[in-house]
């Protein structure tokens, strides 16, 4: 099983055996991870905006126009941002280390 770093603003690591298959979002969720997820993952919000750090952006798929749209909303937008909804847990994700942003856009209030 691939195992995911998540780390929060305040540098607290949580490393998690993530089942292949499952979102980032998902992922988080059961494993108690502050990643809000307003839309429970239907690329409508921004809420689960995360950092994908920069040794792994460009191993992770080719982000589509959907959700660069929805991370235009996103509070505290990087270069190696991507939305937790939209990165799918496989294999070769074994290490993927996540930066969880401070705050989030909930435009869905």
């Amino acid at each position: 099983m691939p195992r995911i770093t998540f780390l929060d603003p305040d540098g607290t690591r949580h490393e998690i055996d993530a089942p292949v298959g499952l979102s980032i979002l998902e992922v988080a969720h059961q494993n108690d991870i502050d990643l809000e997820g307003a839309c429970e993952g239907s690329l409508a919000c921004s809420t689960c905006h995360v950092v994908v750090d920069d040794a792994w952006f460009d191993k992770l798929p080719e982000i589509k126009e959907d959700e660069e749209d929805m991370l235009d909303l996103a509070f505290g937008l990087t270069r190696t941002s991507r939305l937790g909804c939209q990165i799918i847990v496989t294999e070769e994700l074994d290490g993927l280390t996540l930066k969880l942003p401070v705050g989030s856009s909930n435009m869905m209030l």
